[in-house]
Parts: C-alpha cells; structure tokens; sequence
C-alpha cells in the first residue's frame, strides 16, 4: 500500500491511524465492474475501503471472470424467473442462514422471505 515492504502490521496501522487514514476490510460476496464493452466479475474477492481526509478508496483483490456486455441478461432473467417459482429465494441461500444461524431451512427460508432476500439481515434476526 505505502510500500511498507518488511514493516510490522501492527505499526502500519498506527501510522495510517496517525494520519488520518481508517481502513476497513468488507465482506464482499461479489463485485462486479461494468465498462462499456465488458463486465469484470470478482467472485470472493477481498475488498478494503481506505477513508483518508472525507475520500473512500476501494481496493478489490482477486481474479475477475470477464464476460461481454448483455451476454448475460438473458441467463439472469432466466435465473430470477426460475427463482420466483421457487419462491424467489435461491436454496444456496436457503442452506447458508440455516447453517449459520442454527436453524431449519423453513424457518431460513421464511426469514430470508421477510427480509427480502438479505442475507445479513436474515441471520442478523435468528441469532
């Protein structure tokens, strides 16, 4: 970041503090990056917001899958059309609230339902 090379963590984030800089690491399922030709979609990527004198830099991390513009609006249709016959939560989210909330995956799915879908929210609620 500043070239701190064989510096310890620990003073790095003294020093970043002392000059005003906080840097927060997101929990980032997916970041996707649109340009006019193509899309760039981090899966898992790690994401790091700088916020140094009122001014937020983001840092992604990862490798990014590079799709073409509009190629993927039909499959995305197809998969939110598919979704809302199965009551518009997809299982994978399902199983991920039940698992992380210790909880049956009706009671996950119904709370997924009220929270419109938000998986922080979801788990948030159970636990």
């Amino acid at each position: 970041m500043f070239g701190g090379g064989g510096m310890n963590p620990r003073k790095m984030q003294q020093m970043m503090e002392q000059m005003g800089i906080d840097v927060t690491e997101l929990d980032a399922e997916e970041v996707v990056i649109k340009t006019a030709d193509e899309e760039l979609v981090f899966s898992d990527a790690q994401v790091t917001r700088m916020d140094a004198q009122g001014q937020q830099t983001y840092q992604i991390v990862g490798e990014p899958e590079s799709r073409e513009r509009g190629a993927d609006e039909s499959e995305t249709a197809e998969l939110e059309s598919g979704d809302a016959e199965s009551g518009g939560i997809p299982d994978e989210d399902v199983a991920l609230v039940a698992e992380r909330a210790g909880v049956d995956a009706d009671t996950a799915r119904e709370t997924l339902e009220a929270t419109d879908g938000d998986l922080a929210a979801a788990i948030a609620q159970l636990e």
